[in-house]
């Protein structure tokens, strides 16, 4: 008998199999993704008692390196994956994760709620991360100098914005690194001289300013209309990555829940953004 459970044991191990107990799902990684995958578990667990889901936050590679530590069961990320995380899950479960798409996001630029400037270029936001701009008055604001806060280098976010707004150039070295999101927008709504970025439904405490491709162009807010136009120039889709062996039953339930049309539903009521509909329930 006791050889027999060892067999069944390694088997398990083998095929990619997180050793997490009955009706448990565990979801790590993003914090952009905490509040939102807080309130799906909420719901679903109300519907289904019998199930138990734990979400924990601590940023999009956090989450990877979970995933392919086999301790998590979901990765949570405000990001895709890069290759050397994807090659690192091969070797840990012989395959690559299955990437789902769970909601759209209108990243945000917040500023302090009594800063006057209202809209800002794409250039200028790079001037301002970067450290190249360093006063308000050279963005047609008062005096005064520019604290930046940014997250931690384990974001999601931190990174999609590095890639997509800086061009992959380094952040301002006086910027000043927070934990979370929630942290961030705390920060910048005590702090009148603050910046900061994070995902659309963290807006209590600060402003978000309009955005515009470039100098010439209309000064766009993060709406969600704007965001499945594409005509907001910050948009991102957010993601679950599991291991395909995992992708069943209870797990597989749960994650074709939060696709639904009900776990869509959610995901507005947070403040995201729901998926089109082609991407809703089996789509990827």
């Amino acid at each position: 008998m006791k050889k027999l459970i060892q067999s069944i044991c390694a088997a398990a191990l083998l095929a990619g199999v997180a050793a997490t107990e009955a009706g448990t799902i565990t979801a790590k990684g993003s914090d952009t993704l905490v509040i939102l995958a807080q309130k799906w578990a909420e719901v679903y667990m109300a519907r289904n008692p019998d199930t138990t889901i734990q979400v924990t936050g601590g940023g999009s590679g956090t989450g990877f390196a979970a995933l392919q530590n086999k301790t998590t069961d979901l990765a949570n990320a405000s990001r895709q994956i890069k290759a050397k995380e994807k090659i690192a899950c091969i070797k840990a479960f012989r395959k690559a994760p299955t990437e789902y798409k769970v909601a759209l996001d209108g990243l945000s630029v917040y500023i302090n709620a009594a800063n006057g400037v209202e809209a800002l270029t794409l250039a200028q936001l790079d001037g301002i991360f970067t450290g190249k701009i360093t006063d308000w008055s050279q963005v047609g604001g008062k005096a005064g100098r520019i604290t930046v806060y940014s997250r931690e280098n384990s974001s999601g976010t931190y990174e999609f914005f590095k890639k997509n707004v800086l061009k992959g150039k380094d952040f301002f070295a006086r910027a000043q690194t927070m934990p979370g999101t929630a942290a961030v927008l705390q920060a910048v709504g005590k702090d009148p001289s603050g910046i900061g970025y994070g995902g659309a439904a963290y807006g209590a405490g600060a402003k978000a300013i309009l955005v515009k491709k470039d100098a010439d162009s209309p000064a766009v807010a993060p709406t969600e209309e704007n965001v499945i136009s594409g005509n907001y120039p910050i948009w991102r889709y957010l993601y679950v990555y599991v291991n395909p062996a995992l992708d069943k039953g209870e797990l597989g339930d749960y994650l074709k829940w939060i696709r639904s049309s009900e776990g869509q539903k959610i995901v507005k009521n947070v403040g995201y953004y729901p998926l089109p509909k082609t991407l809703q329930l089996s789509s990827r």
